[in-house]
Protein backbone atom coordinates (compact mmCIF):
# COMPACT_ATOMS: atom_id res chain seq x y z
CA UNK A 1 0.00 0.00 0.00
CA UNK A 2 2.61 2.39 0.66
CA UNK A 3 4.36 1.88 -2.70
CA UNK A 4 1.44 2.37 -4.48
CA UNK A 5 0.80 5.54 -2.48
CA UNK A 6 4.08 6.68 -3.22
CA UNK A 7 3.41 5.77 -7.23
CA UNK A 8 0.44 7.73 -6.67
CA UNK A 9 2.32 11.08 -5.73
CA UNK A 10 4.86 10.63 -8.31
CA UNK A 11 1.99 10.13 -10.88
CA UNK A 12 0.46 13.23 -10.07
CA UNK A 13 3.16 15.59 -9.75
CA UNK A 14 3.50 14.22 -13.20
CA UNK A 15 0.06 15.49 -14.26
CA UNK A 16 0.61 18.40 -12.49
CA UNK A 17 4.04 19.56 -14.06
CA UNK A 18 1.71 18.87 -17.56
CA UNK A 19 -0.79 20.72 -17.13
CA UNK A 20 1.03 23.86 -16.54
CA UNK A 21 1.46 24.83 -19.55
CA UNK A 22 -1.97 25.73 -19.37
CA UNK A 23 -2.51 29.92 -19.57
CA UNK A 24 -3.39 31.14 -16.11
CA UNK A 25 -7.00 32.74 -15.48
CA UNK A 26 -6.99 36.79 -16.58
CA UNK A 27 -7.05 39.28 -14.35
CA UNK A 28 -10.07 41.12 -12.84
CA UNK A 29 -10.43 44.89 -13.79
CA UNK A 30 -13.60 47.28 -14.57
CA UNK A 31 -13.97 50.27 -16.49
CA UNK A 32 -14.26 53.98 -15.49
CA UNK A 33 -13.84 55.48 -19.39
CA UNK A 34 -17.51 56.54 -19.86
CA UNK A 35 -16.78 58.41 -16.37
CA UNK A 36 -14.18 60.20 -17.58
CA UNK A 37 -15.88 60.67 -20.92
CA UNK A 38 -18.92 62.31 -19.05
CA UNK A 39 -17.08 64.23 -16.93
CA UNK A 40 -14.71 65.66 -19.56
CA UNK A 41 -17.48 67.69 -20.54
CA UNK A 42 -19.56 68.49 -17.47
CA UNK A 43 -17.15 70.15 -15.18
CA UNK A 44 -17.31 73.76 -14.81
CA UNK A 45 -14.75 75.01 -17.37
CA UNK A 46 -13.84 71.26 -18.64
CA UNK A 47 -11.79 69.58 -16.13
CA UNK A 48 -11.56 70.13 -12.55
CA UNK A 49 -8.78 72.72 -11.91
CA UNK A 50 -8.46 74.00 -14.93
CA UNK A 51 -6.96 70.67 -16.14
CA UNK A 52 -9.03 71.02 -19.42
CA UNK A 53 -6.17 73.69 -20.84
CA UNK A 54 -3.20 71.36 -20.08
CA UNK A 55 -4.56 68.41 -21.37
CA UNK A 56 -5.60 70.02 -24.44
CA UNK A 57 -2.06 71.50 -25.24
CA UNK A 58 -0.76 67.88 -24.35
CA UNK A 59 -3.38 66.43 -26.28
CA UNK A 60 -4.72 63.54 -23.84
CA UNK A 61 -7.59 65.13 -23.31
CA UNK A 62 -10.19 66.24 -25.67
CA UNK A 63 -11.59 69.67 -24.74
CA UNK A 64 -15.05 69.92 -23.28
CA UNK A 65 -17.77 70.28 -25.65
CA UNK A 66 -20.40 71.72 -23.18
CA UNK A 67 -21.46 72.73 -19.45
CA UNK A 68 -23.81 71.02 -17.41
CA UNK A 69 -26.29 72.83 -15.48
CA UNK A 70 -26.96 70.83 -12.91
CA UNK A 71 -22.88 69.57 -12.48
CA UNK A 72 -21.90 73.19 -13.11
CA UNK A 73 -23.31 74.28 -9.68
CA UNK A 74 -21.29 72.66 -7.59
CA UNK A 75 -17.51 73.34 -6.35
CA UNK A 76 -14.58 71.35 -7.03
CA UNK A 77 -14.94 70.11 -3.33
CA UNK A 78 -18.82 68.90 -3.70
CA UNK A 79 -17.39 66.56 -6.72
CA UNK A 80 -14.48 65.17 -5.08
CA UNK A 81 -16.54 64.41 -2.09
CA UNK A 82 -19.07 63.07 -4.41
CA UNK A 83 -16.22 60.57 -5.30
CA UNK A 84 -14.87 60.36 -2.32
CA UNK A 85 -18.52 59.13 -0.73
CA UNK A 86 -19.41 56.43 -3.78
CA UNK A 87 -15.86 55.01 -3.52
CA UNK A 88 -16.51 54.56 0.00
CA UNK A 89 -19.99 53.14 -0.15
CA UNK A 90 -18.29 50.77 -2.85
CA UNK A 91 -15.72 49.71 0.04
CA UNK A 92 -18.29 48.84 2.57
CA UNK A 93 -20.53 46.58 -0.24
CA UNK A 94 -17.61 45.09 -1.68
CA UNK A 95 -16.35 44.18 1.69
CA UNK A 96 -19.57 43.15 3.70
CA UNK A 97 -20.38 41.12 0.37
CA UNK A 98 -17.20 39.01 0.28
CA UNK A 99 -16.44 39.38 3.99
CA UNK A 100 -18.59 36.73 4.93
CA UNK A 101 -18.89 33.20 5.18
CA UNK A 102 -19.76 31.52 1.45
CA UNK A 103 -19.08 35.02 0.12
CA UNK A 104 -16.62 33.42 -2.04
CA UNK A 105 -17.53 30.33 -2.27
CA UNK A 106 -21.40 30.66 -2.51
CA UNK A 107 -20.93 32.57 -5.61
CA UNK A 108 -19.86 31.48 -8.80
CA UNK A 109 -19.11 35.26 -10.10
CA UNK A 110 -16.63 35.28 -6.76
CA UNK A 111 -15.91 31.55 -5.95
CA UNK A 112 -11.72 31.60 -6.51
CA UNK A 113 -11.05 28.29 -8.90
CA UNK A 114 -8.00 26.17 -8.01
CA UNK A 115 -4.52 26.83 -9.70
CA UNK A 116 -4.42 26.47 -13.50
CA UNK A 117 -2.01 23.22 -13.20
CA UNK A 118 -4.67 21.55 -10.86
CA UNK A 119 -7.85 22.70 -12.43
CA UNK A 120 -6.63 21.12 -15.56
CA UNK A 121 -5.40 18.37 -13.92
CA UNK A 122 -8.57 17.86 -11.55
CA UNK A 123 -10.07 15.31 -14.01
CA UNK A 124 -7.42 13.36 -13.77
CA UNK A 125 -6.79 13.26 -10.24
CA UNK A 126 -10.58 12.19 -9.46
CA UNK A 127 -9.99 9.25 -11.65
CA UNK A 128 -7.07 8.41 -9.28
CA UNK A 129 -9.33 9.04 -6.30
CA UNK A 130 -7.55 12.36 -5.46
CA UNK A 131 -10.78 14.26 -6.29
CA UNK A 132 -11.74 14.70 -2.42
CA UNK A 133 -8.39 16.31 -1.46
CA UNK A 134 -9.25 19.04 -4.76
CA UNK A 135 -12.76 19.78 -3.55
CA UNK A 136 -10.95 20.41 0.50
CA UNK A 137 -8.15 22.39 -0.92
CA UNK A 138 -10.53 24.58 -3.20
CA UNK A 139 -12.88 25.27 -0.30
CA UNK A 140 -10.39 25.91 2.02
CA UNK A 141 -8.77 28.39 -0.06
CA UNK A 142 -11.96 30.27 -0.23
CA UNK A 143 -12.47 30.22 3.37
CA UNK A 144 -9.53 31.36 3.80
CA UNK A 145 -10.52 34.32 1.51
CA UNK A 146 -13.82 35.17 2.96
CA UNK A 147 -11.75 34.87 6.16
CA UNK A 148 -9.18 37.88 4.97
CA UNK A 149 -11.44 39.66 3.86
CA UNK A 150 -12.86 42.06 6.37
CA UNK A 151 -9.03 42.67 7.16
CA UNK A 152 -9.03 45.20 4.20
CA UNK A 153 -11.88 47.46 5.52
CA UNK A 154 -10.28 49.84 7.43
CA UNK A 155 -6.97 50.72 4.85
CA UNK A 156 -9.42 50.85 2.26
CA UNK A 157 -11.53 53.51 4.20
CA UNK A 158 -8.62 55.20 5.24
CA UNK A 159 -7.49 55.64 1.34
CA UNK A 160 -10.76 57.03 0.34
CA UNK A 161 -10.67 59.70 2.80
CA UNK A 162 -6.82 60.80 1.80
CA UNK A 163 -7.98 60.99 -1.12
CA UNK A 164 -6.72 64.67 -1.96
CA UNK A 165 -8.06 66.86 -5.02
CA UNK A 166 -5.19 65.82 -7.40
CA UNK A 167 -6.12 61.60 -6.81
CA UNK A 168 -9.86 62.19 -7.57
CA UNK A 169 -8.35 64.57 -10.99
CA UNK A 170 -6.27 61.20 -11.54
CA UNK A 171 -9.68 58.79 -11.31
CA UNK A 172 -11.84 60.82 -12.88
CA UNK A 173 -9.28 61.54 -16.18
CA UNK A 174 -6.87 58.69 -15.84
CA UNK A 175 -8.25 55.87 -18.05
CA UNK A 176 -10.05 52.76 -18.01
CA UNK A 177 -8.25 51.50 -15.01
CA UNK A 178 -7.75 54.69 -12.51
CA UNK A 179 -9.85 53.80 -9.81
CA UNK A 180 -8.42 49.98 -9.45
CA UNK A 181 -4.81 51.33 -10.10
CA UNK A 182 -5.34 54.34 -7.04
CA UNK A 183 -6.83 51.48 -4.79
CA UNK A 184 -3.84 49.28 -5.32
CA UNK A 185 -1.54 51.31 -5.36
CA UNK A 186 -2.59 53.02 -1.86
CA UNK A 187 -3.42 49.20 -0.07
CA UNK A 188 -2.25 46.02 -2.34
CA UNK A 189 1.20 46.06 -0.66
CA UNK A 190 0.21 46.24 2.70
CA UNK A 191 -3.12 43.68 2.00
CA UNK A 192 -1.06 40.53 1.06
CA UNK A 193 0.94 41.42 4.00
CA UNK A 194 -1.84 41.21 6.05
CA UNK A 195 -3.83 38.45 3.84
CA UNK A 196 -1.15 35.69 4.08
CA UNK A 197 -0.82 34.54 7.28
CA UNK A 198 -4.98 34.54 7.72
CA UNK A 199 -5.47 32.87 4.19
CA UNK A 200 -2.20 30.21 5.00
CA UNK A 201 -4.59 29.01 8.49
CA UNK A 202 -6.77 27.53 6.36
CA UNK A 203 -4.48 25.88 3.51
CA UNK A 204 -2.02 24.25 5.84
CA UNK A 205 -5.11 22.03 6.64
CA UNK A 206 -5.26 20.59 3.66
CA UNK A 207 -2.51 18.21 2.47
CA UNK A 208 -2.49 18.54 -1.06
CA UNK A 209 -1.43 22.32 -0.63
CA UNK A 210 1.74 21.14 0.77
CA UNK A 211 1.98 18.67 -2.08
CA UNK A 212 1.27 21.75 -4.57
CA UNK A 213 3.60 24.02 -2.97
CA UNK A 214 6.80 22.23 -3.04
CA UNK A 215 6.13 21.13 -6.64
CA UNK A 216 5.34 25.00 -7.98
CA UNK A 217 7.89 26.62 -6.33
CA UNK A 218 10.65 24.05 -8.43
CA UNK A 219 8.53 24.68 -11.97
CA UNK A 220 8.20 28.63 -11.28
CA UNK A 221 12.22 28.54 -11.63
CA UNK A 222 11.72 27.01 -15.28
CA UNK A 223 8.87 29.19 -16.03
CA UNK A 224 6.38 26.08 -16.24
CA UNK A 225 4.11 28.14 -13.58
CA UNK A 226 3.93 31.69 -13.20
CA UNK A 227 5.52 33.36 -9.75
CA UNK A 228 2.26 34.18 -8.28
CA UNK A 229 0.88 30.90 -8.91
CA UNK A 230 4.03 29.53 -6.73
CA UNK A 231 2.38 28.84 -3.36
CA UNK A 232 -0.63 28.27 -2.63
CA UNK A 233 -1.12 31.37 -0.44
CA UNK A 234 0.34 33.59 -2.81
CA UNK A 235 -2.29 32.05 -5.44
CA UNK A 236 -5.45 32.94 -3.08
CA UNK A 237 -4.35 36.33 -1.63
CA UNK A 238 -3.64 37.79 -5.50
CA UNK A 239 -7.12 36.02 -6.18
CA UNK A 240 -8.89 37.31 -3.41
CA UNK A 241 -7.87 40.97 -4.04
CA UNK A 242 -8.19 41.04 -7.35
CA UNK A 243 -12.08 40.14 -7.07
CA UNK A 244 -12.34 42.69 -3.76
CA UNK A 245 -10.88 45.55 -6.21
CA UNK A 246 -13.46 44.21 -8.72
CA UNK A 247 -16.43 44.11 -6.65
CA UNK A 248 -15.46 47.67 -5.57
CA UNK A 249 -15.37 48.63 -8.96
CA UNK A 250 -18.79 47.17 -9.80
CA UNK A 251 -20.24 49.08 -7.29
CA UNK A 252 -19.27 52.15 -8.34
CA UNK A 253 -20.52 51.59 -11.80
CA UNK A 254 -23.99 49.90 -10.15
CA UNK A 255 -24.05 53.99 -8.33
CA UNK A 256 -23.18 55.71 -11.44
CA UNK A 257 -25.68 53.89 -13.45
CA UNK A 258 -28.24 54.50 -11.03
CA UNK A 259 -27.71 57.36 -8.44
CA UNK A 260 -30.75 57.99 -7.12
CA UNK A 261 -30.54 54.68 -5.08
CA UNK A 262 -27.21 55.38 -3.31
CA UNK A 263 -27.31 56.05 -0.06
CA UNK A 264 -25.44 59.88 0.32
CA UNK A 265 -27.02 62.67 -0.86
CA UNK A 266 -23.86 64.30 -2.39
CA UNK A 267 -23.28 61.10 -4.40
CA UNK A 268 -26.78 61.40 -5.50
CA UNK A 269 -26.34 65.15 -6.70
CA UNK A 270 -22.71 64.32 -7.81
CA UNK A 271 -23.54 61.58 -10.47
CA UNK A 272 -27.15 62.49 -10.81
CA UNK A 273 -25.85 65.89 -12.24
CA UNK A 274 -23.13 64.07 -14.77
CA UNK A 275 -26.48 61.57 -15.73
CA UNK A 276 -27.81 64.56 -17.07
CA UNK A 277 -30.81 64.72 -13.94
Amino acid sequence: MRSWGRARRAWLLGVLGAACAWPAASAWSFDLGQLQKQLGGALPGGLPGGLAGSAAQGGGIAAPVGTGPALGALSEGQVGQGLKDALGRGVDVAVSTLGRRDGFWGSPQWRIPLPPALEQASSLMRMAGLGAQADALQLAMNRAAEAAVPEARSLLVSAVRQMTITDAKNILTGGDHAATDYFRAKTQAQLQRSFLPIVHQQTRKVGLAQTYDRYASQAARFGLVKQDQASIDQYVTQQALDRLYQAIGDEEQSIRANPAAAGSALVRKVFGAVRGG
